[in-house]
């Protein structure tokens, strides 16, 4: 017979009685001793912040997350077919949109808090958000008053949150700034409608009390930094500050034709009025109340907390300036009480750990980006000065090195300069091109010789010009056999070389002389068939794109000449391509004084115009060329003015609306009023305009038969 297997019950038996004796060892992994500090870092901050969250007024942390209630099967369906209808946004007219939006909003009514909770259906609360009117945006906010505590914490929930603040915030700036409507409307309780300055005022009062511990809550810590932006007016959809706010995970959710996305309130700074001002030094102040310098400097590497303490930094020496970091009670001197901050004290062994975290490191970015002018010179002389080599070899480091190179003088540069420079070789190595681009681009700024630079990288690259290219690109014009195209862009992206390497050559193109005839005679080097798969490369086709438009007028002619002759039998194909018809948009703008190469392009795509109208590339380059008047009017589209033929990239939106006869409002283009072009007339001191039918000749006019002439004008005998 077959004998009962004990092993496993002994071994079971053995476990429950090391568990009951507190004895129970690791069956799988033992825990590292740099996991265990973790874990008891972590375990120690939960009680501090469970303790911070305990304010003045008695309120601790919530227990239990209030329940909402759930959509039935009928509703979570309806909604999220209209999700689904927004996100594809096939609707005939706009008229037929918002007469949807309404008909959603009046099913969602009563229901705001189930939606946007729900885990299927909290997108179309962000889409709703992202469509909404003004009235409707405030609406929605007092819907959501008296619940932002929880709603915050919620997975879903607290992206409707982050979304309504940013919607919401451009209105405080139209109310204050614009005039008010004198309408007086009523609300359904009528009282007066609430303005947007109260709205965020009234659910800043919701999270007093409880920012201590909000700082380092997975959902709650992103809504903090929106709310924090939007108090100190700053820019909330520009790239900087999207990396403080958004993780890399987060959705991004959009609704397309909607004002919202279109909206340019929220790419800028925005007026705000003085009682944000004062709520946010009371935001500041209650966050970090009681937190000691030892508390603080855990959280500069929490992963959770240090972006919002990075935002408060910022804030903090950017707005106060001098007088904040002399403050002992400020959140800087509370991070570095000693100064100045040399080697040997707290402060230098707190700075030199940020160092090489690489969590903690973008906390000391942004000290050494905002730090007063004598705070940073003490830092630097006597903790980075010597160190400046090492630390740009350091694959975290060298992000705090760039922040350096940023704010150093002129002769400070030069010493950098002479640390960095033998260097090169290795920092190519590892792939650490971002600091020699910035080198180069400071050098440029502080007008210092790069003939050093440029020897670095001759002697790493090599003297071959193609060859150094390619180099410095990372390009490999070989496809990987047997992998989807498809497949093979998403490799070639995560290539960060790639990035890098990039950067690096369009850095050089900045800077005139040898640095930019480099980078030139590389690309005039390379065969043809490498240059077109360097316009077709992500990465690549930007260094491309650049060399046209940057050329000087005596090295450059020739360059874009024969560049612009290599590309014009592949026209059609580069205009296809998704990426590559950037290229062919860049040489409209290159050609403006080259007639002949620039009428033969045009003529290559005259022939091929159905293939280019079947494809949105094709679209877009056929309508920046304006090849419509090519083919109706050829000689006026010779004469035409290339500026006014292409949107010029390197323009802001407010320059590119004034050469179309445009007014930017709001982030908006108009149309100008007769009165501002005759305003426009009179400044430049040009004659108003006469009406057709009064013909003018000479100076002279001519008296129409049976008519007598207007006083003022000469009649011709």
């Amino acid at each position: 017979m077959p004998k009962e297997h004990k092993k496993r019950g002994r071994r079971e038996e053995k476990r429950k009685r090391e568990i009951e004796n507190g004895n129970q060892q690791a069956t799988k992994r033992q825990r590292t001793d740099t996991e265990q500090e973790a874990v008891e870092t972590r375990l120690d901050m939960n009680q501090s912040s469970s303790a911070q969250g305990q304010g003045d007024e008695g309120r601790s942390r919530p227990k239990e997350m209030p329940f909402y209630g759930m959509l039935d099967d009928e509703e979570q369906e309806y909604f999220k077919q209209a999700d689904t209808m927004l996100e594809l946004n096939q609707f005939p007219t706009s008229e037929e949109r918002e007469l949807f939006l309404t008909k959603v909003y009046t099913e969602a009514k009563g229901k705001e808090l189930k939606i946007a909770n729900s885990q299927s259906c909290s997108r179309l609360m962000e889409r709703l958000i992202l469509s909404s009117t003004s009235s409707q945006l405030k609406f929605l906010f007092q819907k959501f008053s008296g619940h932002f505590l929880h709603l915050v914490q919620h997975r879903f929930a607290s992206h409707c949150c982050e979304t309504l603040f940013t919607q919401a915030a451009p209105l405080v700036t139209e109310e204050l700034t614009a005039a008010l409507e004198t309408e007086k409307t009523q609300t359904e309780s009528g009282d007066a409608p609430l303005s947007a300055e109260d709205l965020f005022l009234a659910a800043l009062d919701e999270l007093e009390g409880n920012l201590g511990y909000l700082m380092t809550d997975a959902f709650a810590s992103h809504t903090l930094r929106v709310l924090l932006m939007v108090l100190a007016g700053r820019p909330i959809a520009d790239i900087n500050s999207k990396n403080l706010i958004k993780s890399k995970k987060a959705e991004n959710i959009s609704s397309a034709g909607s004002k919202s996305t279109s909206n340019g309130a929220i790419m800028r700074s925005r007026t705000v009025p003085n009682s944000f001002n004062e709520a946010l030094d009371h935001m500041t102040s209650s966050m970090v109340a009681g937190l000691d310098t030892t508390y603080l400097r855990a959280l500069a590497t929490h992963p959770t907390g240090n972006p919002v303490l990075q935002l408060l930094i910022e804030l903090e020496l950017s707005r106060s300036g001098k007088t904040k970091a002399k403050d002992p009670a400020s959140l800087f001197r509370k991070l570095l009480p000693d100064d100045p901050p040399e080697e040997g004290t707290e402060s230098a062994s707190f700075i030199n750990g940020l160092l090489y975290d690489m969590v903690g490191s973008r906390l000391l970015e942004i000290i050494i980006q905002f730090a007063p002018g004598k705070t940073f010179k003490s830092l630097y002389k006597s903790l980075f000065r010597e160190r400046l080599g090492s630390l740009a070899r350091n694959e975290i480091a060298s992000y705090p090195a760039i922040k350096i190179l940023e704010r150093l003088s002129k002769e400070e540069l030069q010493y950098a300069v002479a640390q960095i420079c033998p260097l090169i070789g290795a920092l190519i190595e590892r792939s650490r091109t971002a600091v020699i681009k910035v080198l180069i681009e400071r050098c440029h700024v502080r007008e210092i010789d790069t003939h050093q630079i440029i020897a670095a990288i001759q002697g790493n690259y090599g003297n071959e010009p193609a060859k150094a290219l390619l180099k410095i690109l990372s390009f490999h014009s070989a496809k990987l056999e047997g992998i989807a195209e498809d497949r093979q862009k998403q490799i070639e992206d995560q290539n960060i070389g790639k990035v890098h390497g990039s950067l690096l050559a369009q850095s050089m193109l900045a800077a005139p002389g040898p640095m930019r005839e480099l980078v030139l005679e590389g690309l005039l080097a390379v065969e043809v068939p490498t240059l077109l798969d360097i316009a077709k490369d992500r990465s690549a086709t930007h260094v491309l794109q650049t060399s046209l438009v940057c050329s000087d007028q005596e090295t450059g002619s020739k360059f874009r000449r024969i560049t612009i002759q290599r590309l014009t039998p592949h026209a059609v194909d580069l205009s296809m391509d998704k990426t590559a018809s950037h290229v062919i948009d860049a040489v409209w703008k290159a050609s403006s004084n080259l007639k002949y190469p620039r009428e033969q392009i045009a003529l290559e795509l005259a022939k091929s115009e159905t293939l280019l109208r079947q494809c949105s590339p094709g679209k877009a380059v056929w309508r920046n060329w304006k090849m419509d008047l090519f083919k109706r009017n050829k000689t006026q589209w010779t004469r035409g003015d290339s500026e006014n033929a292409m949107p010029d990239v390197s323009l802001t939106m407010t320059q590119k609306a004034a050469k179309t006869g445009m007014m930017v409002e709001n982030g908006e283009q108009r149309a100008k009023t007769p009165l501002e072009l005759a305003r426009e007339r009179y400044a430049k001191g040009l004659p108003k305009p006469r009406k057709k039918g009064n013909a003018v000749s000479g100076g002279n006019s001519v008296a129409v038969k049976g008519k007598e002439p207007r006083i003022g004008l000469k009649v011709q005998n």
